[in-house]
């Protein structure tokens, strides 16, 4: 059990680990590992405690939801926790089969909603694993460091797995049945809030009130989306792959806008393929939305989520190209970026100051190896951008400080890992990707501008008199949107470029030895980076959702992101401005080290990411 339990990653992100009694991270198997179960179980019961811990000395919530994806070892495992919590004198909501954006807006509906939910993200099929959290997001790190401090401490114990069967024995049967029993209504609440929420997510709560039905929604970014697809009809595809959104709201959702929704692999636990949706998991799809658009030319989007279904990666019909087309990551996130922002613009929310004075403080969150597209596309709407570490959590936590300082914060996400947060939710949501690019394709006119949010966008970025068929940006198409965007190449986290295994365990060492290579061959390198404008260059970290410039010493990232940004001229002034990036990390979900480069120039960021590898493999020998 302890040796499971070192073979575990633990993180804010999740406590994720091969579950699979096979051992075999690509078994499809129902079974569990013994020792795993019982982690699990434990997991449970510290929960419980810290849950208490939380309240003391007043009374603790009586109730705890919980959840799981449609991974093959989630029943097991649930039907352990469940026992576990009754165990510890708590009644469980049993959601079944959720998307994780799906449990966390039920538990924001329930607060303080604590709940456990079941999910190894986009991990192999054998893998499983538990998040925690409460109304509405996960743990911070803080807190998710205090957790794992007290499963470690309880596994410590001779006697723990004892203990642990000790208590599980305790458990009733009668509550067990009442747990199963309520699952279906608990289920059907569980989609009702997040039916109003996503709804309210994507309105931006302009209506004053939760609507269970988009159709039904009298506000205006609403009435604009419908009375634009009345002319210009949309149509969407999905390839569920099994996951747990096929058990969500999507298609019911997406259907009450009056766009077509046609989906495929949409029985709940049927994995088709690859659960990461990324590279090839993604062709199915692609080939789904060919065969629709040449039926229908309306479908122009599909996206695959990954199994707990917080992660959807696009696919569109390129009509400059003439066929479909995956979407890198980076570039959905741009997209989402450019769509909330100026839906703050159309709502009036974001507008100059009276008197020419300045623009409401406004931010965007994002993730250190986040593409610095981003960057240019907030500058345009004179927003900006603050950046944390890796990790969803850190990135959340970003811009709940940002707000208590008095930014608006309606954006935010890990530009490299697909999707994006769309404030007041805490969590990435396919379905708030595709309300983003569905009020770019579909409101034309209204708001408090008049125009529509593709026309503020060109207005903002300088590119007024259109990039649309038409050239007057009043008839264009996603990939008229796609090439408005600022021109950057950055390496994909799935790439082969974009890992390294290395040897060297202490990180903070790993980055120390990277500093003395680096500035050695920096002298050697910087006279050919002048062609690209490049003169120099500043280190940062971004451990948390703090981040750090001008670092002096690079093993102060620790096991955080390092970051060398390379600028023009050396003096202050617009001369000053940002050219490229270089960036890496240890992950903390995988057994791997991630490297990545960010570039305007397509050779620039190719030239980048091998000098990396060279770096960060020379460092790593030393």
């Amino acid at each position: 059990m302890r040796e499971a339990l070192d073979r575990m990653i633990l993180s804010p992100s999740g406590w994720r680990g091969v579950f699979s009694a096979a051992g075999d991270e690509e078994d499809p198997g129902k079974d569990i590992s013994p020792a795993f179960g019982t982690i699990a179980a434990a997991g449970a019961f510290v929960f419980a405690g810290y849950i208490r811990e939380k309240f003391s000395p007043s009374p603790a919530p009586s109730t705890v939801i919980l959840g799981m994806d449609t991974r093959p070892t989630g029943p097991a495992l649930a039907d352990l926790m469940i026992r576990a919590f009754i165990a510890r004198g708590y009644h469980v909501l049993f959601t079944g089969v959720s998307a994780a954006p799906e449990i966390m807006a039920f538990s924001r509906q329930r607060p303080p909603g604590y709940f456990a939910y079941i999910s190894a993200s986009h991990n192999p099929i054998g893998h499983n694993g538990i998040k925690f959290g409460f109304n509405g997001g996960v743990l911070d790190g803080p807190e998710a460091a205090k957790l794992i401090a007290s499963l470690k401490d309880y596994m410590a114990a001779p006697d723990a797995a004892a203990g642990i069967f000790s208590f599980l024995e305790k458990t009733g049967s009668c509550e067990l049945s009442a747990v199963y029993r309520e699952e279906e209504a608990v289920k059907r609440e569980a989609l009702a809030a997040y039916r109003d929420f996503s709804v309210l997510v994507a309105s931006g709560g302009e209506s004053g009130a939760e609507h269970r039905d988009a159709a039904a929604c009298p506000g205006p970014v609403f009435d604009a989306i419908k009375a634009g697809l009345a002319g210009r009809p949309l149509g969407i595809a999905a390839d569920f792959n099994g996951s747990a959104r096929a058990a969500s709201i999507d298609g019911e959702l997406i259907r009450s806008l009056g766009i077509s929704f046609r989906s495929m692999n949409d029985t709940p636990g049927k994995i088709a393929h690859a659960i990461i949706p990324e590279g090839t998991s993604l062709d199915p799809c692609a080939r789904f939305l060919s065969e629709l658009h040449a039926s229908d030319p309306s479908f122009t989007l599909g996206y695959v989520p990954d199994c707990d279904g917080d992660r959807g990666n696009l696919v569109i019909w390129d009509d400059r190209e003439n066929g479909t087309r995956i979407l890198q990551a980076q570039e959905v996130f741009a997209l989402a970026c450019v769509a909330e922002l100026s839906h703050l613009v159309w709502t009036g929310i974001l507008r100059p100051g009276e008197n020419g004075g300045e623009l409401p403080k406004a931010a965007v969150a994002v993730n250190g190896p986040t593409s610095m597209r981003i960057d240019r596309i907030a500058r345009a709407f004179g927003v900006r951008v603050f950046r944390a570490e890796v990790g969803e959590a850190n990135v959340v936590n970003l811009a709940r400080r940002l707000r208590d300082q008095g930014y608006i914060v309606r954006i935010l996400g890990e530009g490299s890992n697909g999707g994006n947060i769309t404030h007041p939710s805490a969590v990435r949501d396919p379905l708030a990707t595709l309300f983003a690019l569905i009020k770019l394709l579909a409101v034309r006119s209204g708001g408090e501008t008049g125009r529509g949010f593709f026309r503020i966008w060109q207005e903002k970025a300088g590119l007024a008199g259109g990039t649309g068929k038409t050239g007057a940006g009043d008839d264009f198409t996603i990939s008229d949107i796609i090439a408005s965007l600022p021109r950057f190449y950055t390496t994909g986290v799935s790439t082969p470029e974009a890992k390294l295994l290395v040897t060297t365990t202490d990180h903070r060492l790993l980055k120390e030895k990277y500093q003395r290579v680096f500035l050695a061959e920096w002298e050697e390198k910087k006279a050919g980076l002048e062609k690209y404008g490049i003169r120099d260059f500043q280190a940062r970290s971004c451990v948390g959702s703090e981040e750090k410039r001008n670092l002096e010493n690079f093993g102060d990232a620790e096991t955080g992101g390092l970051k060398i940004v390379f600028t023009g001229k050396a003096q202050s002034g617009p001369d000053k401005e940002e050219k490229a990036f270089i960036w890496m990390r240890g992950s903390k979900t995988e057994s791997v080290f991630r490297i990545m480069a960010d570039a305007e120039k397509p050779d620039l960021e190719r030239e980048l990411i091998m000098w990396q590898r060279g770096m960060v493999a020379k460092a790593d020998s030393m």
